[in-house]
């Protein structure tokens, strides 16, 4: 239970970012407010595509995908396949992640993102990409490091 308030938590907190993007950076000049200039942007970008945009304009394959992570993630938790809490919570971070970009595919048919490091030319990204690479590391962290030793307990 505790899982899912935190899913519903993290997907919110995406949400009510992109939502704020979508009301006031939408309406910024050059749809884009400099923190730091030509460092640090918050610029508003309807990403059509998967991470850097690959496979442009392929909703229903990312929802797709996307249905069948969220269903393995359960599956691993359920069938006690991760066996340590970093692991279990990497994986809840990953579905909060995913279920943000997933209702923005679903409802709008395409990602907002926001966050514009133009000092290294990153890609724009926003809250659920931060948590799908988050809980994407601590995961693989997991796997690398605790889950031989769990499962040998």
């Amino acid at each position: 239970m505790v899982a899912i308030i935190a899913i519903i938590l993290m997907v919110a907190a995406d949400q009510l970012v992109k939502y704020w993007a979508v009301t006031a950076l939408q309406a910024a000049p050059g749809h884009t407010i400099p923190l730091i200039e030509n460092v640090f942007h918050l610029t508003y970008v309807e990403n059509r595509g998967a991470a850097f945009s690959v496979l442009q304009n392929q909703i229903w394959l990312f929802v797709l995908l996307t249905i069948a992570i969220l269903c393995a993630i359960v599956i691993a938790v359920r069938r006690g396949l991760v066996r340590s809490a970093l692991g279990r919570w990497s994986l809840y971070i990953v579905a909060g992640g995913a279920v943000g970009n997933l209702l923005d595919r679903i409802f709008r048919h395409f990602v907002v993102d926001l966050f514009d490091f133009r000092l290294i030319h990153f890609p724009v990204f926003n809250v659920a990409d931060i948590f799908v690479c988050v809980g994407g590391v601590l995961f693989a962290y997991y796997l690398l490091f605790q889950h031989d030793k769990a499962v040998k307990k």
